[in-house]
């Protein structure tokens, strides 16, 4: 089954719509569901041009195309199971909320919480990621658990916070306290970063470009490359402060002054 939503113009288009149902599973069922723009339901209907192209036996063989301005769209593939969705352009905030399974793919760039406490399934983002990238929501002590996230673009401020599990790769560059309160997992950061792992406990992140204002509380136990021949990476282990048990492999740092 072929799904295309495109979205209709609209005289407020700077209101969010909350858009939690636009998930595969949710079409197996018609398109017969409504949400929110701001404080007012409306039909999916009222706001996108939907056409339904075949059948599905599952989820698995439900895709779901987003095509025209979506970046005020919140919450698109939350609770997903399983399926695929692709955003041809940029999304708005919380997109793959608490997803378990199935594939995003993201053509433009991602709002803030992309991916937030991902379980399981896989989210690509061609653009760049804002702020809370892969991470727990404000007071959750639980960030992402499972899957995959690939950034190809530059991520904001605390991506992978609280991350427990699976993967992070962020190609571009991270902005402040990637990868704090870490946990576990893995977090692969291909540019510079500010102040990455504060209080990590556990799992591995690789910085490929230089970490800056590097935590005095992170020790450094040796020099050795990541690739047989590959140029010499910075071990270092920490949060200390925490009795973290966490690894960190860095190209070029500079410590906190």
């Amino acid at each position: 089954m072929r799904v295309l939503l495109v979205a209709k113009p609209r005289k407020k288009p700077n209101i969010p719509i909350e858009a939690e149902r636009i998930l595969p599973r949710t079409f197996l069922e018609g398109d017969e569901f409504t949400v929110f723009e701001g404080n007012k339901e409306r039909r999916l209907t009222d706001l996108f041009s939907v056409s339904i192209e075949g059948e599905a036996r599952d989820v698995s063989e439900v895709e779901v195309i987003l095509r025209g301005d979506v970046s005020r769209v919140k919450r698109i593939g939350e609770y997903m199971d399983g399926g695929c969705i692709l955003i041809e352009g940029s999304v708005g905030m919380h997109c793959g909320n608490f997803m378990s399974g199935g594939t995003i793919e993201i053509g433009g760039n991602a709002d803030h919480w992309l991916a937030r406490e991902l379980q399981g399934g896989t989210v690509i983002c061609h653009g760049d990621a804002a702020h809370y990238l892969a991470s727990g929501y404000r007071g959750e002590k639980h960030g992402m658990r499972g899957g995959t996230v690939i950034v190809h673009g530059n991520a904001g401020d605390f991506a992978a916070e609280y991350l427990a599990g699976g993967s992070v790769t962020i190609h571009g560059s991270a902005g402040d306290m990637a990868g704090v309160e870490m946990k576990g997992g893995e977090l692969v950061i291909g540019g510079d970063c500010y102040r990455p792992c504060g209080n990590m406990t556990g799992g591995t992140c690789t910085v490929h470009g230089t970490a800056h204002n590097l935590l005095p509380t992170f020790r450094k136990i040796r020099t050795a490359p990541l690739t047989a021949g590959g140029p010499p990476y910075a071990v270092f282990e920490g949060d200390i402060a925490n009795r973290g048990k966490g690894t960190l492999f860095i190209r070029n740092y500079r410590y906190m002054d």
